[in-house]
């Protein structure tokens, strides 16, 4: 039952991550204002949250809950998966940095000065994690079918 618990944390934490990215690009398409610019923070907020998340109950889940750690050190979709999930880390570094620099405007009552150009290197960012993250969820349907075991 804990197992099945864990897992399902797990799941509506990556959802969480897929939700928080679809929000973010949706609202830096948009005109930024107030409080899409607000709304932006939250589901930065809320994206590493649940990253945080993901690991830690990955942790467990390896470590404790399901089969021993040596075979997911075996399995290429796995080693794949956490290489992918490190890449989007890295890549949310600059949306997430670009977006707390506006908190000091938003505390003043402004809306963040962001050009165009920057807000197409945010989309492009977001793009970039959304596209390894479909890449990522197919490395863990892979993996749950025990494909790609290495021997």
């Amino acid at each position: 039952m804990l197992a099945a618990l864990f897992a399902f944390a797990h799941h509506l934490a990556a959802f969480s991550i897929f939700a928080a990215l679809v929000v973010e690009l949706v609202l830096i398409r948009g005109d930024l204002t107030i409080a899409s610019a607000r709304k932006l923070l939250r589901a930065d907020m809320i994206y590493g949250i649940a990253a945080g998340a993901i690991l830690v109950i990955g942790f467990v889940r390896v470590k404790w809950l399901e089969k021993t750690p040596d075979y997911y050190m075996h399995s290429g979709p796995f080693i794949a998966k956490i290489a992918l999930f490190a890449a989007i880390g890295l890549l949310s570094i600059y949306p997430t940095l670009q977006m707390l620099s506006w908190r000091k405007a938003l505390a003043a009552g402004q809306v963040p000065g962001v050009d165009a150009a920057q807000k197409r290197r945010l989309a492009m960012f977001i793009h970039i994690e959304l596209t390894l993250l479909a890449a990522l969820i197919l490395c863990a349907a892979l993996m749950a079918k025990g494909v790609g075991q290495l021997t």
